[in-house]
């Protein structure tokens, strides 16, 4: 019943306090998820069941949520991934999904931060894929030619003002970026993920954590 009161929590973005007392005390339900977090649990749990997937695509891409007024105001001298902008904080998750649209490592920061910033960190933490799959916000050369000495493949499209072009673009591959785009409006079903009330991005991490990981529970049903 604590997990469930967890994966309740996550569904409905309530706080708390507020959890239905079927699932017990609200207090015992976030000091165990609080210590899962602490330990790695709800990650290590990800990565087991994410280990074994088709790598011979891999497309990235960055996707912002609102952080609600309530994930301010952690004691904690860190920026806690997020970010102040006109639009107000919000946080941003970089996420690298396999073959099968499934993800496999994500990262997260302030909302602020471009999308190419995190984009040779989200290769190294991904499983090694033949192909790289990206939109126009990772058009840079410096991040092509890292990609392209691994032995991967970029297939990243040129902006505009550009005068090298896209005539070697692999237009047909580039249409299945739609899988990491899935990927984020699935999780994004869960009111916890689509907005920020964790104070802590470890926190919220490990709430990301657990939604991929409901994600991939299918795939292992057999």
């Amino acid at each position: 019943m604590t997990l469930e009161g967890i994966l309740y929590r996550m569904r409905t973005g309530c706080p708390w306090r507020d959890l239905p007392r079927e699932f017990g005390q609200w207090s015992t339900v976030f000091r165990r998820f609080n210590l899962w977090s602490k330990k790695g649990i709800l990650e290590r749990l990800f990565k087991a069941l994410s280990r074994n997937t088709d790598m011979e695509w891999l497309f990235i891409d960055g996707s912002i949520v609102k952080a609600h007024q309530h994930s301010a105001g952690a004691a904690s001298s860190k920026c806690e991934a997020i970010g102040q902008s006109r639009g107000g904080h919000s946080t941003k998750i970089h996420l690298a999904v396999g073959s099968y649209g499934l993800p496999v490592h994500v990262e997260l920061s302030g909302g602020q931060v471009n999308d190419v910033v995190h984009a040779q960190s989200l290769i190294e933490g991904a499983p090694i894929a033949d192909k790289v799959i990206a939109d126009k916000g990772y058009d840079s050369d410096v991040f092509r030619n890292d990609v392209a000495s691994q032995g991967v493949k970029p297939v990243i499209p040129r902006r505009k003002h550009s005068r090298v072009g896209n005539e070697n673009m692999d237009w047909c591959l580039y249409r299945y970026r739609h899988l990491v785009e899935n990927a984020f409006a699935r999780i994004k079903h869960f009111r916890a993920i689509a907005t920020r009330y964790d104070k802590l991005e470890r926190n919220y991490h490990s709430m990301l954590m657990l939604a991929f990981t409901m994600m991939w529970l299918p795939m292992w049903a057999d």
